[in-house]
């Protein structure tokens, strides 16, 4: 009975590898149709979007997925929108939104089961709304200075990490939160024990990090308000978005995300203000 019991676990386990597999491998490109919205609020201004554009949309015809580029917040409207897999924030920062009817658009797109993947500083667009921060997961808060950190791979098997260095040792900042959102999973974190640190920073990092010990989120995904969310906040530097690895990074992010939108159904949203109670 016992060995039996044993032959079930090991199916059970290899069936759910196999199904991660093919979930990893489901996208079809041709059909994925992605905004990638490039707006910033007053305040500091990364000048890494451009990088970021460019190689997206070298992925695009690698891939042959299509892609629009704006900066226009106009585009945020119920009709506009139902056409596109997901929405990509490339390093936006502060307000990106001019109007609550843009905001309502944007959160009604993602309970009608849209996606969204950002990068490095979306964690600190729409400080002042604070459903979009549960979207994203938090808000950011400091980053030390820009050094090269060691970030591990805490979920394996997830798709989007496929093919990445379990243990990845990258220039780039680390950026801690505040109102950490606890419904997130965590794919990849910092090695908080491997940073070099001042003795200023030494002291806030560990402020920052109390609750989390010697390992800080990097990139996390979680199904939120009826939408799927991927976020990584590498991608400081410009050369990343020419580096295989970093290219691979938000590509098997995209692909996760893109994989996981199956239809977006306005008749899922329920939104009426850009602050309607969470259901």
């Amino acid at each position: 009975m016992l060995r039996n019991v044993l032959i079930v676990l090991i199916l059970a386990i290899l069936a759910s590898e196999v199904a991660i597999a093919q979930d990893s491998k489901k996208v079809s490109w041709k059909k994925v149709n992605v905004l990638v919205y490039t707006r910033n609020g007053t305040g500091y201004v990364h000048d890494n979007i451009p990088n970021a554009v460019n190689a997206i949309q070298k992925l695009s015809r690698e891939k042959g997925f299509k892609v629009f580029v704006t900066d226009n917040p106009s585009v945020f409207t119920e009709e506009n929108l139902k056409q596109y897999t997901f929405i990509m924030f490339p390093s936006t920062n502060n307000d990106v939104f001019d109007t609550d009817a843009q905001r309502i658009a944007f959160r009604r797109y993602i309970q009608a089961g849209g996606g969204f993947v950002g990068l490095h500083s979306v964690v600190g667009t729409e400080r002042n709304w604070q459903w979009f921060k549960r979207m994203l997961g938090g808000t950011f808060a400091w980053h030390p200075q820009f050094q090269t950190l060691e970030i591990e791979v805490l979920d394996k098997d997830h798709p989007s990490v496929a093919g990445m260095p379990l243990v990845w040792k990258k220039d780039d900042e680390c950026y801690f939160m505040k109102e950490y959102y606890p419904g997130v999973n965590v794919l990849m974190a910092h090695n908080l024990s491997a940073m070099n640190a001042n003795d200023n920073d030494a002291e806030k990092i560990r402020d920052y990090a109390r609750y989390f010990s010697n390992y800080y989120p990097v990139t996390w995904y979680h199904e939120f308000d009826g939408g799927i969310i991927w976020i990584t906040t590498l991608g400081h530097d410009k050369k990343d978005y020419q580096d295989p690895v970093y290219l691979h990074h938000i590509l098997q992010g995209m692909a996760f995300v893109a994989a996981s939108v199956d239809k977006v159904d306005y008749s899922r949203a329920y939104a009426t203000e850009r602050d309607t109670p969470l259901r």
